[in-house]
């Protein structure tokens, strides 16, 4: 058999190869999303990161807000990494924050309000090199 005889057997197996990849990366992600159960009004997650950082995101009820804590740690003092929080799809909050310390790690804290029903807030952040950080949570209201 000649090599154009086995491409469209390559092809498909290619095929299958990306559309499961995109399956376990459309899981991934919503596997990041965990609501709070524990009746304290508080949800922690860690995040999903590139080689060499781990992140989390905590989502803690307060008087009418959320208060959203996301950390990332790359073991790195002094790197520049632009972060963006995002609650019900709209970007709340856009910066960029520095690591610092001998953990090498940067926290970002804000209040967003907290919207009837479940809010899902998702953290991502952009670090040198192209490592990226990110993570979701969802947060049932009072």
């Amino acid at each position: 058999m000649s090599l154009a005889s086995h491409v469209p057997l390559l092809l498909l197996r290619l095929a299958i190869l990306v559309v499961a990849t995109l399956l376990a990366a459309a899981a991934a992600d919503t596997a990041d999303a965990r609501q709070a159960k524990d009746g304290k009004g508080e949800v922690r997650v860690a995040g999903r990161c590139g080689a060499g950082a781990t992140s989390k995101l905590k989502l803690k009820a307060d008087d009418g807000r959320i208060e959203v804590e996301f950390e990332v740690e790359q073991n790195r003092s002094g790197r520049l990494w632009r972060v963006a929080l995002v609650h019900e799809r709209r970007v709340v909050w856009k910066g960029r924050a520095r690591t610092t310390g001998s953990s090498g790690s940067f926290e970002v804290r804000r209040l967003v309000q907290d919207l009837p029903g479940v809010d899902v807030v998702a953290a991502r952040a952009w670090g040198p090199g192209g490592l990226t950080c990110r993570a979701s949570a969802s947060l049932a209201g009072p």
